[in-house]
């Protein structure tokens, strides 16, 4: 009896422990930017398979460009509300501004506020998006000061932060206007030299914990964008949205796998003060330059990730549609080369995008330029008319 009471103390002991050790490293906060200045009919299918993994919507509300002045974004309050979701509207006010007319700013502030609670929305906080040059902060900690005191004390403020920040004593006090900040770790440098580096990245996130004594997140890239030559040298950056310009487009990418192992780090080894991950952007059906949503899903839970293409056949009466189709969580390039095994074609061709050569037991379909399949997604290479395709003997080379 003595043995099993000894038991049963052991086992209580330790699932106490235990739950106070799952107590103590709580999960990373996982939430999404929604960055389109005019909403679609794709909305709705992207916030319903987003709602599982993201807790909150940081949602583009309110632009101030130079010279076009503010702008508001055109959301869909009904789906928003329907979503259910904490809302955070964010403010982004361009860092070429040569002067923040902070008066005009606030009163566009509140309406949003005002308008987004009379649409019943859940509405938790305001986010300042402004990429002010260092020796521009002080100004912008007095508008910051000058915006706390208007908003509803009840609704955090936040901002969006620069690491170039960490060099400037005035950081501290700019900070302390606000109720948590939002470090952006991605194109922030030359972005001939890349997107993202996830060891600078885990660098600045330390350095941050340092300064900030409030609650901090990160933002991450799960986007891409292209970058095209200029006259002056610098380049043009294309994004969600096609520049009107001709010439070559240099594509870069934020790496999934990257980000997924910093995210794993991240979580397992947390800095102080960090509360979350916010992932920009949420991607859209037609957002070309956006993983896919079952690739951030997968980055998002940490799950191992791969890509699996395989050829898809859709054969009518000896017309076969060729297609390539991705049944993994990662987004994947198209394939380099694709070889069908055939019998008797009496006509075969490729679509934009691959060229075809044609031998009498054999269809090579080569890639001609870049492009992504998605996760779960396929893409049409071409068709053929023949009295067989030998699928098990044909091959799809990355």
């Amino acid at each position: 009896m003595v043995f099993f009471s000894r038991l049963i103390i052991l086992l209580t002991t330790l699932a106490l422990l235990l739950g106070c050790d799952q107590k103590g490293t709580p999960a990373l906060d996982q939430q999404l930017y929604i960055w389109q200045r005019q909403w679609t009919s794709a909305h709705e299918a992207a916030l319903a398979d987003s709602r599982m993994d993201f807790s909150t919507l940081r949602v583009l509300a309110l632009q101030a460009f130079p010279q076009a002045g503010l702008s508001r974004a055109r959301i869909d309050p009904l789906l928003l509300k329907r979503d259910g979701r904490p809302l955070i509207a964010v403010i982004r006010l361009d860092g070429q501004l040569k002067s923040l007319n902070q008066d005009e700013v606030t009163v566009q502030i509140q309406q949003v506020v005002i308008e987004w609670q009379a649409q019943g929305l859940h509405l938790a906080g305001v986010e300042i998006d402004h990429d002010a040059g260092i020796s521009r902060l002080p100004g912008y900690r007095e508008f910051l000061t000058q915006l706390r005191a208007v908003l509803p004390a009840s609704l955090p403020l936040s901002i969006t932060a620069l690491p170039a920040w960490l060099d400037s004593p005035e950081l501290p006090a700019l900070l302390s206007t606000v109720d948590s900040s939002v470090l952006q770790v991605h194109a922030v440098s030359d972005p001939r030299r890349g997107l993202f580096d996830p060891e600078q990245a885990r660098q600045w996130a330390k350095a941050w914990s340092r300064i900030s004594a409030k609650p901090f997140y990160l933002a991450l890239p799960a986007y891409g964008v292209a970058l095209l030559s200029s006259a002056s040298g610098a380049p043009i950056v294309e994004s969600e949205v096609r520049l009107e310009r001709d010439g070559e487009r240099r594509e870069l990418l934020a790496d999934p796998q990257q980000l997924s192992e910093l995210a794993i780090q991240l979580r397992n080894d947390p800095p102080a003060h960090l509360a979350g991950l916010i992932w920009f952007r949420l991607p859209l059906i037609n957002d070309r330059r956006a993983w896919s949503l079952t690739t951030l899903r997968a980055v998002s839970r940490g799950d191992a990730l791969d890509s699996q293409l395989s050829l898809k056949l859709s054969a009518d009466e000896g017309l076969y549609d060729i297609a390539i189709e991705n049944l993994g969580n990662l987004d994947n390039a198209w394939p380099e080369r694709v070889t069908l095994a055939v019998q008797g074609c009496e006509g075969a061709d490729a679509l934009a995008g691959y060229a075809l050569q044609q031998s009498p037991d054999l269809l090579t379909f080569t890639r001609l330029r870049d492009g992504r399949i998605a996760a779960g997604g396929q893409r049409a290479i071409g068709w053929a008319r023949c009295s067989k395709i030998d699928q098990g003997a044909s091959n799809v080379h990355p």
